[in-house]
């Protein structure tokens, strides 16, 4: 694909709904409604919440309660899964559950399916309903059958066939796989699924996005191949702002290498943090990309990191101590961006089976 010819720029939202120290995942998740609401005056495309268990950083365990929540305090913003960790559940109740909310929010639901666990191996095992052993690594079955009840797809022999009268229809929700890796690159090509790439995670994606261009199989979910590029980006009116916003979330990570899990921490007791340890606040642990600074500075490197991806979204996730920094970063990304104000984010369901 010519990145010249791409459409221009739209920019999404992915929320881990993060806690601030001090504070509660209660209000953590009342600061996702906000900004949802927000963000939607501001004319991004989507927003998508994430699914994170066990942790007192992230208050989102539950993708699809708020959704529902962000769903109703919303009127045009695409609103979705950032993702569903699929080896946690029934592929059935995953296509029940959203096909409920396509069928209250109409053409505004997207289904971003992930392969993680979203946790550590013992919060995993308390997650399973069996836990006589491990559950089994078989995401691609998983994904094939959910797929398959999405879309009416099941043979008429098959034992759950008639599964597929899911009670949000006629509307459905859009499917999206999730991925930081060759592998779901793989998979998104093979079923002909759009494809979000986690840059935040592994900021050496762009392989991977050609790679899933070249192999993509036109199979009725998406009439062609479509990347959205995920990026962590905090945005103030200077960079030296920006670097000292940085420091909370750069604290808890540089933590989280150490085994450690802890809520956002304020920004002066980061500072302090590193100052402690002799290293520079804006260094991030390595294998990190984060898009740090003044307007001018993000929306070159926002650019930068489309045209790596070939990508016509970027989907940008934010965690700061403070909302209201976060609520600012958004807007200043938007302005610096250009990004207007839409009627709704329309997309083509699946056509397979209808």
């Amino acid at each position: 694909m010519d990145h010249d010819n791409l459409p221009p720029l739209s920019l999404s939202v992915l929320d881990q709904s993060p806690i601030s120290e001090g504070s509660t995942g209660a209000a953590a998740l009342r600061n996702s409604v906000d900004l949802a609401q927000f963000t939607e005056t501001l004319g991004y495309r989507r927003y998508w919440v994430a699914e994170h268990h066990g942790t007192p950083m992230l208050a989102c365990a539950s993708p699809e309660v708020l959704i529902g929540a962000i769903a109703a305090a919303t009127s045009r913003i695409r609103v979705g899964s950032g993702g569903v960790m699929l080896p946690h559940y029934s592929p059935l109740k995953v296509a029940e559950t959203f096909s409920m909310l396509a069928g209250l929010y109409p053409g505004r639901v997207d289904l971003g399916l992930g392969r993680a666990a979203g946790t550590d191996p013992t919060t995993t095992f308390a997650l399973q309903r069996d836990r006589r052993q491990v559950s089994p690594d078989d995401f691609p079955q998983q994904l094939a059958e959910l797929l398959a009840y999405l879309t009416d797809q099941l043979p008429p022999d098959h034992p759950f066939a008639r599964l597929s009268l899911l009670p949000g229809r006629p509307e459905l929700p859009v499917a999206w796989l999730l991925g930081s890796s060759p592998q779901s690159g793989i998979w998104a090509a093979e079923t002909g699924l759009p494809y979000a790439f986690a840059d935040f995670i592994n900021p050496l994606g762009g392989a991977i996005a050609a790679d899933y261009r070249k192999h993509f199989v036109e199979s009725g979910y998406s009439p062609h191949p479509r990347v959205i590029v995920a990026s962590s980006v905090i945005c103030a009116e200077t960079d030296e702002e920006a670097r000292r916003l940085a420091a909370s979330s750069r604290m808890v990570f540089t933590q989280l290498r150490q085994g450690k899990l802890l809520p956002v921490p304020p920004v002066e007791k980061a500072l302090q943090f590193f100052a402690e340890l002799g290293v520079a606040p804006d260094a991030m642990p390595p294998g990190r990309r984060v898009i740090v600074g003044a307007p001018d500075r993000v929306r070159r490197d926002i650019e930068a990191l489309a045209a790596e991806y070939q990508a016509d979204e970027v989907m940008i996730v934010t965690i700061t101590y403070d909302q209201a920094a976060r609520r600012r970063s958004y807007e200043l990304v938007a302005q610096a961006l250009g990004i207007e104000q839409a009627t709704g984010w329309q997309e083509p369901a699946a056509t397979i089976g209808t």
